[in-house]
């Protein structure tokens, strides 16, 4: 994953209110929830900070009214903040005028919300071009990557179908197309999965990934549904109140909370699909025979059955790198450790 930052976010603020912005710049201290509610104010977003890596699944989560989506609608300036900073690309996003924040939107942000939002009169090939549509790209161009992008997503031979005669799952395919055919920047999904029933939901994360070790963007996503954030993340923002609580990897959050809340979270998470081999491995390879090789980066769980099938350890590798070994009795301990903790 590349490190650099595509976003940074610093003290970040959005209250709801009279005269909201002059309760912030008057006060000396940073107002809590009780200062906020005696002033008759509401904070959506307290104090945010955050950066967003290029390349990175960074997840935001908690639950409904925690900020989330307030959070997000103000990174991409569709909710203006009450304070703080925003530099995307180094720039900064609070300062740019209404005409180049659009220029910014479209051409260097994706959005995919939970509501599907397709034109109901266009077919799939003229829903995913609509956004090139409106940027004055020509027809044969934009009809072009309006294509490329249907058969990335799987919907080849549904070019000239309606949204009506979709599955909620294809429609929601045509979302993501859509949103994509710009080649943004840094993309946006807001519980792009939650109107699904949990088997296409289940498809549409694999196809998330697909797509991402495919296109590999930088992504915030949005979701209240903590195993969906562990599978998918790379980090994870837990939010209450309008505060980000903790951020960490699916990994540090399960392993080591924050607060009493992202533990609550957390707490019926088994450990086993979230920790990588790396943290649990023998450290050190030395010359013998192994059953195979696996990544650092596999989960637990991913591969429990097949090192459980083994009387020989495994090499854990580090891209071609042995870095050291996993057996049977790391795995089993692991899981009794669980199955105490429940």
């Amino acid at each position: 994953m590349n490190q650099s930052v595509l976003l940074d976010c610093q003290d970040l603020w959005k209250i709801y209110g009279s005269n909201a912005e002059t309760f912030l710049r008057d006060r000396s201290s940073t107002p809590d929830l009780e200062a906020l509610d005696t002033a008759g104010l509401t904070g959506a977003v307290r104090a945010a900070d955050l950066q967003i890596m290029k390349g990175e699944i960074f997840v935001i989560m908690g639950l409904s009214g925690s900020g989330k989506s307030t959070l997000v609608r103000c990174l991409s300036r569709l909710v203006e903040p009450t304070a703080g900073s925003i530099r995307f690309e180094g720039q900064d996003l609070l300062s740019m005028s209404e005409r180049e924040l659009i220029e910014v939107r479209r051409k260097k942000m994706g959005m995919v919300f939970q509501q599907f939002a397709l034109l109901p009169h266009l077919t799939v090939l003229q829903n995913v071009a609509f956004p090139l549509d409106v940027q004055g790209v020509r027809r044969a161009e934009r009809e072009a990557r309006a294509q490329e992008m249907i058969n990335t997503v799987g919907l080849t031979g549904r070019e000239n179908a309606y949204p009506r005669e979709l599955s909620g799952g294809q429609q929601q395919r045509v979302g993501i197309a859509r949103s994509l055919v710009g080649d943004p920047h840094l993309w946006f999904l807001d519980e792009p999965f939650s109107a699904l029933d949990p088997l296409i939901r289940r498809e549409m994360q694999n196809e998330f990934l697909r797509l991402q070790s495919k296109l590999h963007k930088t992504i915030i996503f949005i979701t209240h549904d903590f195993e969906e954030a562990i599978r998918l993340a790379d980090r994870i923002a837990v939010m209450k109140d309008g505060e980000i609580v903790q951020i960490a990897t699916p990994e540090q959050l399960v392993t080591h909370p924050a607060t009493e809340y992202v533990e609550e979270f957390t707490q019926h998470i088994p450990k086993t699909k979230v920790i990588q081999l790396a943290t649990i491995m023998e450290q050190g390879c030395s010359a013998g025979s192994y059953a195979g090789d696996l990544s650092a980066h596999q989960k637990v769980a991913d591969v429990a059955v097949q090192v459980g099938k083994s009387n020989r350890p495994f090499r854990v590798m580090n891209d071609d790198e042995p870095i050291g070994t996993i057996d049977r009795d790391r795995i089993v301990s692991l899981m009794l450790e669980q199955e105490l903790v429940e």
